[in-house]
């Protein structure tokens, strides 16, 4: 049996049942209902055949996505373009949602072509924010907006809260829209270190005030089988330290890929492996569906 493609009835209602763990959210397709609970995605959130294709097809007709990354939150996009390839045309989306597809406004830097801001840090901590207005402003129509980091969650504590009061103030003034947080991409620290504890900030905050999370460094610090990897000074590339000896000397995603052919697609995964793009299209398949109004269940 694959493990990620659909599976019999039994054993697809088995596994949903036990990997389709997400905090519930109040009417998440209704942008005027505040979060009962806050909506993380992350490592318990990427069984694909758990969603509902109703509620596939539903984010495609109700959601309108506006995303800005560079490099490593172009890994969520690859991943899903790749899904497209392995699973078929149920999974498809593009800039403006045609043909039925989920509408994706994917910008790799120079978010909304604004010259403005190329992710959350690029070309400084607050530009983002400015960028989002402008865009919001000259297009009412999108509902959900998700920016990613490069490496710039590597700041103090109070540039962490800069960043959550910005989105916290974007909430406010457009309610009617959807802003996705995220946390940064594992660095290789101890669970001690500087980027583990900004991106626990990133999610303390988003449990504590029902806010909406895609945990980016939660996913690629578990590997499919819920192997974890957090306490091993695992990095962007997957790369761990199995012996305690301070050297990372495996590597979690080509260890599952080698043991698990054919459950896993090939894709373009910047700085990473593809089996990290993988999970983390699974994973914003999640958002977007729960997005629509689906409950997790």
């Amino acid at each position: 049996m694959t493990f990620w493609r659909p599976v019999a009835a039994i054993g697809l209602l088995a596994l949903a049942g036990f990997m389709a763990g997400c905090s519930a959210a109040n009417a998440p397709g209704d942008p005027d209902d505040p979060l009962a609970e806050a909506l993380v995605v992350d490592h318990n959130t990427i069984n694909l055949t758990a969603i509902p294709t109703t509620w596939i097809d539903r984010a495609k007709l109700d959601l309108h996505i506006a995303y800005g990354h560079t490099s490593h939150g172009s890994q969520v996009t690859t991943g899903m373009t790749g899904l497209v390839g392995w699973m078929g045309p149920l999974y498809t989306w593009n800039n403006g949602g045609t043909d039925g597809a989920l509408d994706l406004r994917d910008f790799y830097g120079n978010f909304g072509h604004l010259g403005i801001a190329d992710d959350l840090g690029d070309p400084n901590r607050t530009a983002w924010e400015q960028a989002t207005r402008q865009y919001l402003n000259a297009n009412p129509g999108i509902n959900v907006v998700m920016w990613a980091w490069c490496s710039q969650v590597d700041g103090t504590e109070a540039q962490i809260r800069q960043y959550l009061d910005l989105m916290s103030g974007l909430e406010r003034d457009y309610p009617g829209v959807k802003f996705v947080y995220m946390t940064g991409h594992t660095d290789g620290a101890p669970p001690s270190g500087n980027v583990p504890t900004r991106n626990k900030q990133i999610r303390d905050y988003c449990v504590a005030n029902k806010k909406i999370l895609y945990d980016f460094a939660d996913i690629e610090s578990y590997d499919p089988s819920a192997g974890y990897f957090g306490d091993k000074l695992v990095n962007d590339a997957c790369y761990y330290d199995s012996n305690g000896d301070s050297s990372r000397d495996r590597n979690w995603a080509v260890d599952w890929q080698n043991a698990h052919p054919g459950e896993w697609y090939h894709c373009t995964s910047a700085h990473s492996q593809p089996l990290n793009a993988n999970m983390k299209a699974y994973a914003a398949w999640h958002l977007w569906a729960r997005l629509a109004g689906w409950d997790g269940n």
